[in-house]
């Protein structure tokens, strides 16, 4: 059998390195060997990488390596131009060194937003594919927008009653279930030009192959609808103590990223709680809600008056001078919530804690949530049902899943006054429903549990995501 040896990269950012390096574990428990690429700043950050047998690293500069926060949007452009030009050098590289030394990668896999890291691989006659970390519909989404839909979804979504029909989809989406990048409000112009260089780069491809991080029962249809493109499920990716149980010491990614250092006894104050009875809320690594909308969750806590959980993330302090460094404590105390005392009395707070271990810890009951695809999948593996409060990207869509298709949560943002903002009153009623025990409060943890289930039952071995990554190193090693 061959000796597989992968070149994995991954978008410089916590929500693509996580499931990334899962997946590289997965493929190390399947005999492979992983060179995990990734820039200088973000691998100083990473923890608990050291141990991982057949796992290395190989480090790049993407011209930022003391750390990288975007402004604006021309920031954010610069920015992809720079990684673009950089890694396509590296990796051009790395592939030619490696094949040199005797030891040439087998397979190239890069996560979204790097499509040109497809173009090297095509350069060298590389097989590779490209990994998906959002859900298989919003592939189809993209695809449809940029393969003769544009018109239509750009002329239904001015409408948000229209409901919008796609080929394969078994049902209608509306204006508010879009990924935020092709609605005409979308703020971020680096966005869609690399999306559709992301589905350009794979019709160039002899034999293109996405691989999502989604599983065969949840999304059977998403995954067969373009038939253009081979897409295969081997998710969810979430360490294995949380899932098949396989290597009960796998409780993180693997390459945690280091916010903050948390000593916060969270998880003794979970093991305080009864069964069921805790809000855990978190709005991801990147979501920044306005204070507005923050005072009206903390009241709809207070006035709820159930336990919580309540990740708020502080604003990094990189290459600061002085005054740089007041002035940011300054915003931060003007940011501070007006009833933090009333919240500490019932709930916790903490600057970071770890998702998983905290989803799966039995005193949950809900999880208030940005929807996140990572933060999705989470919840569905830990049968935890949700009350939703999408932001942008691919949340808008998740958020659909989540309430329509999946019934395991309630999606608030539909529920928004004049100000775009959702009040505590919305939300303390979507939590005594997702909380209660009422009908639709019991059909969502029973649905919650039912998918927790076949999450688990995906990965195992045997199981749909199992054998489909099997097949999938068979078959690049016949390439």
């Amino acid at each position: 059998m061959v000796q597989h040896r992968f070149l994995l990269i991954a978008y410089p950012i916590q929500g693509h390195i996580n499931p990334a390096l899962q997946f590289a574990k997965r493929l190390i428990g399947m005999g492979v060997h992983v060179t995990f690429a990734t820039s200088v700043y973000n691998y100083r950050r990473m923890t608990k990488t050291s141990t991982i047998n057949g796992l290395s690293f190989a480090t790049f500069s993407d011209g930022y390596d003391d750390g990288y926060n975007a402004k604006d949007d021309a920031d954010l452009v610069a920015y992809m131009s720079e990684l673009k030009r950089r890694g396509s050098e590296y990796l051009r590289k790395i592939i030619f060194s490696s094949a040199y030394e005797g030891h040439p990668f087998t397979c190239l896999v890069y996560t979204l937003l790097l499509s040109w890291a497809g173009a090297v691989a095509r350069e060298f006659q590389l097989p590779a594919a490209l990994l998906w970390i959002q859900p298989a519909i919003v592939f189809d989404i993209f695809y449809y927008y940029f393969h003769d839909y544009n018109d239509y979804i750009s002329q239904k979504s001015k409408d948000p009653t229209c409901l919008i029909e796609l080929p394969g989809l078994p049902f209608s989406l509306t204006t508010r279930d879009l990924p935020s990048f092709i609605l005409a409000s979308n703020i971020y112009t680096f966005a869609l030009p690399s999306f559709k260089e992301q589905l350009e780069e794979l019709d160039l491809q002899t034999n293109p192959i996405v691989l999502v991080n989604t599983f065969e029962e949840l999304e059977p249809e998403a995954l067969r609808a373009v038939d253009e493109f081979r897409m295969i499920p081997i998710g969810p990716l979430i360490p294995s103590a949380f899932l098949d149980g396989k290597d009960p010491s796998d409780t993180s990614f693997g390459g945690d990223i280091v916010h903050v250092t948390s000593s916060d006894d969270y998880l003794e104050w979970l093991d305080s709680k009864p069964e069921l009875s805790v809000i855990y809320v978190s709005f991801g690594s990147l979501a920044v809600l306005p204070k507005r909308q923050m005072e009206e969750i903390a009241r709809a806590l207070i006035d709820c008056g159930r336990p919580f959980l309540w990740v708020i993330r502080k604003k990094e302090k990189e290459n600061e001078n002085e005054n740089e460094g007041k002035e940011l404590q300054e915003k931060e105390k003007e940011e501070e919530l007006s009833c933090m005392e009333e919240l500490e009395k019932i709930g916790k707070i903490v600057k970071w804690c770890s998702q998983v271990e905290v989803l799966s810890h039995p005193s949950l009951g809900c999880f208030v949530t940005h929807c996140g695809w990572n933060s999705t999948t989470e919840s569905l593996a830990s049968g935890v049902p949700t009350v939703a409060l999408p932001q942008w990207a691919d949340q808008p869509t998740n958020a659909k899943l989540i309430e329509d298709v999946w019934k395991t949560g309630v999606r608030l943002d539909g529920e928004v006054n004049e100000e775009g903002i959702v009040e505590a009153k919305e939300i303390k009623k979507s939590l005594e429903v997702v909380m209660g025990s009422g009908e639709r409060g019991e059909e969502l943890r029973k649905n919650a549990k039912k998918w927790k289930s076949l999450a688990r039952q995906a990965v195992k071995d045997g199981g749909s995501s199992d054998r489909n990554l099997r097949t999938f190193l068979n078959d690049v090693a016949h390439n």
